[in-house]
């Protein structure tokens, strides 16, 4: 007879679900860089299930996702409408591996089961 043993990772329900959430918007936004739409649909995941996550090691994974997709709708915005300057072009790189650090960055720690910050 085989014996199985379950890890425990020391989190609460709350929290497992926090972590699971947070992944889910990383990996969304992620995914948005091939399909545009599901980065919207990340961020969004992230806003909405923020207040689920209040009191949890994982509360400022939230911040930083949605701080993240802000700055960088607003970063694509203002670099599209200055690439006839040329300018806008590099506004758009800015842009890109701000997003990308900080997502690769957020899951890195969320996947060790730690704080953002």
């Amino acid at each position: 007879m085989e014996k199985t043993e379950t890890m425990s990772t020391g989190l609460s329900e709350t929290e497992k679900n926090a972590k699971t959430h947070a992944i889910v918007a990383y990996a969304l936004m992620l995914l948005g860089f091939f399909t545009g739409i599901s980065f919207l649909a990340g961020g969004i995941w992230a806003m909405v299930k923020k207040s689920d996550a209040q009191g949890t090691v994982f509360a400022d994974h939230y911040d930083n996702i949605i701080k993240t997709f802000w700055v960088s709708i607003v970063l694509s915005i203002v670099g599209f409408l200055t690439v006839v300057f040329v300018v806008g072009y590099v506004v758009l790189l800015v842009a890109f591996v701000y997003t990308l650090w900080k997502l690769i960055a957020g899951l890195a720690k969320i996947t060790s089961d730690k704080s953002f910050n």
